[in-house]
């Protein structure tokens, strides 16, 4: 019996880092809970009224506004997680994002439309530079405090917080079409205010990534936030570094800090660049700014639009058809990540770019017929959910944990900062354009985001290395990642010859502790 009931215990013990990650997440939440209630707070009786009837421009503008804010500042975000750590860079982007959303909750009391309108872009935009400082740390952390053999399952918690995100902004917004007044759309962001006052103050008292801890030159901080997080010893290589090695890194990295300001991001940006990283760097921010481009934020943000150019005319319908896609994209999130660390990184993101494209280049061609038949309607709606699975499986997951395990965690911050920054101006053109292209030309959306996932593909195919179990802090040296994306129109003979020496960003590596197993 003592046994059974050990076995029970064992089974539902939840290690210690994945409560850290899972709490950090919870900004990934906010993130999610924004895109799937921003598309339907735009359509609701009450905010028409108080904002008043908004172009499709407007429309466009008004939904994207978070958008180059945090574009803007994920560029500097990198360096702002290097030098505050991963979790207080959370703390401060939830904050600022809390303080946006309070005044988009606010928006409309006791002033004109015109001045309600332009208080809500205002709230908008300061959303977007919170959301730009905390969504690449919250990756960071969840790749560095997780074990090597498990990071694609953690990984995937941020992931699977993004969507549960979506699926409740969805059903909220569903929710409060019954209540009457503009309680009905300030809800949603009130209840992000308050998630991300919460995160702000809860994520401070989470103990630092120790990777980060040892990057820093605090070895002793490190071991203890080890134990806390349930972390062997042995899992981090840095650890066998010698005095030497260490006084060495601690140095390297006060020169940094005391760089400052311009400086020290160009010379982050410049290690990102190195002979040996740079092809990865241009990898990660293809693959980040090409997953907006294949249209996945066209359909979260505007699913209740698209739901109703598929035939579902009603505001409820489409409303519940938004949040059954959100119930959709967190079932198989949850899916993916029981697989994520059993398929191969780039097998996955290839095939299920296939049939992403498939599925988008087929609605394209069902709108260019000429009366579309309601059969016509409900394949396309079908075919939204054949488009969205395998991106959810695959690209949703994937494509962030590939840009943060392929770079060594001197420069794991700046690029993954520098990649999200890609995906938010891409995001931004998509968000922005979508009702436009919409109103003009119903199939060409479809077919746009078909060919940019279908170049893609192509593009993963001849150049994107496999990363599943691969120790990159070691890149191009004996027992480390081989790894080399090569960029076209570079001769694959030149490429050889440099990436047989070690990048300068990771010679300090000395070949007595090349053997021993990492966290990355």
């Amino acid at each position: 019996m003592d046994s059974y009931g050990a076995r029970v215990r064992k089974a539902l013990h939840v290690p210690r880092y994945v409560r850290c990650v899972c709490f950090a997440s919870l900004a990934a939440y906010v993130f999610g809970f924004d895109t799937g209630s921003i598309g339907p707070i735009t359509l609701m009786d009450d905010f028409t009224e108080t904002f008043g009837d908004l172009s499709s421009t407007v429309q466009g503008l008004f939904v994207s506004a978070i958008l180059i804010p945090a574009a803007i500042t994920s560029f500097g975000a990198g360096s702002i997680a290097d030098r505050i750590s991963r979790t207080h860079t959370i703390s401060l982007g939830c904050a600022i994002y809390a303080m946006g959303s309070l005044l988009c909750a606010i928006a409309g009391i006791n002033m004109s439309q015109s001045s309600a309108l332009a208080m809500i872009f205002v709230g908008r935009c300061v959303s977007g530079v919170g959301e730009g400082v905390f969504l690449s740390a919250v990756t960071v952390y969840g790749i560095e405090v997780a074990p090597r053999k498990l990071r694609g399952r953690v990984g995937c918690i941020m992931q699977l917080f993004i969507s549960s995100g979506i699926m409740i902004g969805y059903f909220v917004c569903y929710g409060s079409l019954n209540i009457t007044g503009s309680l009905s759309w300030r809800l949603p962001w009130v209840l992000q205010c308050l998630t991300c006052s919460v995160t702000a103050i809860g994520v401070r008292f989470l103990p630092h990534s120790p990777r980060w801890l040892l990057h820093v030159g605090r070895r002793d901080e490190a071991m203890r936030a080890m134990q806390r997080l349930d972390l062997s010893k042995d899992e981090f290589i840095t650890l066998a570094a010698s005095e030497e090695e260490e006084k060495a890194q601690l140095q390297a990295a006060r020169e940094k800090a005391q760089r400052g300001g311009f400086k020290h991001h160009v010379a982050q940006f410049k290690q990102a660049f190195a002979p040996g990283l740079r092809g990865r760097t241009a990898m990660a921010i293809f693959m980040q700014s090409f997953q907006q481009f294949a249209g996945i934020d066209g359909v979260l943000y505007y699913a209740p639009v698209l739901f109703k150019q598929a035939g579902l005319s009603s505001q409820s319908a489409s409303f519940l058809a938004s949040g059954v896609t959100g119930i959709v994209n967190v079932v198989f999130t949850i899916v993916g990540q029981t697989v994520s660390d059993k398929w191969g990184r780039r097998k996955s993101i290839i095939w299920g770019g296939i049939v992403m494209a498939t599925a988008m280049t087929i609605i394209g061609v069902l709108y260019s017929l000429p009366n579309l038949s309601q059969a016509g309607n409900y394949a396309v709606i079908a075919l939204i959910f054949v488009y969205f699975i395998p991106f959810v499986v695959t690209w949703a997951i994937l494509i962030r944990i590939w840009v943060s395990e392929a770079q060594p965690v001197q420069t794991r911050a700046s690029v993954a900062s520098l990649s999200l920054t890609a995906n938010w101006g891409s995001n931004w053109i998509v968000a922005f354009t979508t009702p436009m292209f919409l109103d003009a030309y119903p199939s060409g959306p479809y077919f746009l985001w078909g060919a940019c996932t279908w170049l893609a593909v192509l593009v993963f195919w001849l150049y994107l290395p496999e990363t599943k179990g691969q120790n990159v802090d070691l890149a191009g040296q004996s027992g480390g990642l081989k790894l080399q994306v090569r960029i076209p129109g570079l001769r694959r003979r030149r490429v050889q010859e440099k990436s047989s020496t070690p990048p300068p960003v990771l010679q300090e590596r000395r070949e007595s502790v090349e053997d021993v197993e990492e966290i990355v």
